[in-house]
């Protein structure tokens, strides 16, 4: 018996699977940008910067209101139109802005922001309580521009120190801004009570004082000093507290900024009081004439140009005209405000001042001969050219609160633009002496005349010499200041985008 051997092939092993487990941290899911909220609130991140020019505004505003009184719109003392009552708030301004030039060098800006405002509302609380005392309503005036003098000198330096290059020219314009509010206001008002028996404008004068003063009172409460001052006095903690307050809403530029106020100090800290004054021989030239001019563009003489036309062409039925004299200025203003930091402040006043030229050389031919002033046809053309100006007239005195702050180097500013703001006070009172001891018939067509050559002769001065300064460092501003040429070549949209 045979035995036989099967063999059996062994099964192979299915494969095996090897699984790798990693043991590294799963990969970072995408973060999502973290919102954050500022504890701060809203009023820390608004533009401290402004603050100085929203409370003078407010100022102004009173100031506005008593320079018209001056010029003519005053009805219950217009028998006494070239009297003490016309010129004595001029005055006021002369001592205040002389006291300033004189202090301020070591006094900070919000000393003389609160007395001048305490300074308008005394005067307005004196108008309130006795509308019809001449001798109250004389001191009231007095004390009135006592306070505005005290205000303007100090603000046009405080503004270009601290406003932001690209809002420098539209804060510096509040102070014109609130010139032609209060304008505005004592124009038509004013007018108003002249139709009014047994009224008394002076009372609603005060009242609207007392109003705009408090504004402006409580406003300096959040007046900061500028970092220059400090810096000027080596006090270098304060001048960084100084310069992240104005630039809480942008903490990042506090460094940059500050050492740019550094730069500038130390410019003029390196140079003697001699080259300073030589430096500013030609800056001072170009302001005292633009500040003239704005002397020049609300006047005694354009007061009596309107009023005495508008009875001839309204034949004395209608007073709209002078209504709108009164609103046309800060219409001119506000369109001035779109341009100043954008298209440029040369070139918005430089059209303000051409086309007031023109229009002055054409109220002149108007009152070339007598008897136009009873012409229907040439005296209401004498009234549309009176309102035309003064629309012109806002566009021109804007840029000058801008120019004002930073043509002059830094240690002689105070002195020479409380020097320009006294001069103009003078042209003002100049004028009302002239109109009060000239009685030719033929006064208008010679002021006219007069005034529109030399504003002619000053847009062609203008054009050559006066610098471009939107956006540019106050550093900057002042060098170009001191050029005696400052032509430019550009493409003008460009140049505006």
């Amino acid at each position: 018996m045979s035995m036989q051997t099967t063999t059996v092939d062994p099964v192979p092993s299915p494969p095996t699977e090897t699984i790798i487990i990693s043991t590294a941290a799963p990969p970072p899911e995408p973060r999502k940008p973290a919102v954050t909220t500022n504890n701060r609130g809203y009023f820390t991140r608004i533009n401290k910067q402004n603050y100085a020019s929203y409370a003078v505004f407010f100022l102004f505003i009173y100031g506005g209101m008593d320079l018209a009184a001056s010029l003519g719109w005053s009805q219950p003392y217009s028998v006494l139109l070239f009297t003490e009552y016309s010129y004595c708030w001029f005055v006021g301004v002369i001592i205040g802005a002389l006291a300033a030039t004189l202090t301020m060098t070591f006094l900070p800006k919000l000393v003389y922001y609160v007395f001048g405002a305490l300074m308008q509302l005394t005067g307005s609380i004196i108008f309130t309580a006795a509308p019809a005392d001449y001798s109250a309503c004389l001191a009231a005036r007095y004390l009135a521009g006592l306070g505005i003098g005290l205000i303007t000198v100090p603000f046009l330096i405080h503004n270009a120190e601290v406003a932001s290059s690209n809002l420098r020219g539209v804060n510096g314009g509040m102070e014109q801004c609130g010139l032609a509010l209060g304008i505005c206001f004592q124009v038509i008002f004013t007018t108003e009570w002249t139709s009014l028996i047994d009224s008394n404008p002076n009372e609603i004068h005060g009242i609207l004082g007392i109003i705009v003063s408090l504004f402006g009172l409580a406003m300096t409460a959040l007046v900061i000093e500028s970092p220059i001052f400090f810096l000027r006095r080596n006090m270098e903690n304060r001048a960084k507290q100084s310069q992240e307050k104005l630039l809480s809403h942008n903490p990042g530029g506090v460094n940059a900024a500050l050492k740019e106020a550094r730069r500038y100090v130390a410019e003029s800290d390196n140079r003697t009081l001699g080259e300073e004054l030589v430096a500013s021989v030609m800056p001072f030239l170009k302001m005292l004439l633009f500040r003239c001019f704005v002397a020049f563009s609300f006047s005694l003489p354009l007061t009596m140009s309107i009023i005495s036309s508008t009875a001839v062409a309204e034949k004395g039925l209608s007073l709209w005209p002078i209504y709108l004299f009164g609103v046309l200025r800060g219409i001119g203003v506000m369109v001035a405000f779109l341009f100043l930091d954008t298209l440029g402040r040369k070139a918005v006043s430089l059209v303000g001042l051409l086309v007031m030229a023109g229009l002055m050389l054409g109220l002149a031919g108007l009152y070339a001969n007598v008897t136009n002033l009873i012409s229907f046809n040439l005296m209401t053309a004498a009234c549309n050219i009176g309102l035309a100006f003064q629309v012109f007239a806002g566009l021109f005195v804007c840029s000058s609160s801008a120019y004002m702050g930073e043509a002059f180097p830094m240690r002689v500013k105070s002195f020479l633009v409380g020097v320009i703001v006294i001069i103009e006070q003078i042209v003002h009172i100049v004028l009302i002496a002239c109109v009060s001891s000239v009685h030719s018939q033929d006064f208008f067509f010679q002021y006219f005349l007069a005034v529109g050559i030399i504003m002619l002769v000053g847009m062609v001065f203008f054009t050559v010499s006066m610098p471009e300064t939107k956006k540019m460092t106050l550093r900057k501003a002042g060098q170009r200041f001191q050029k005696w040429k400052c032509v430019r070549h550009y493409n003008w949209f460009l140049e505006f985008m």
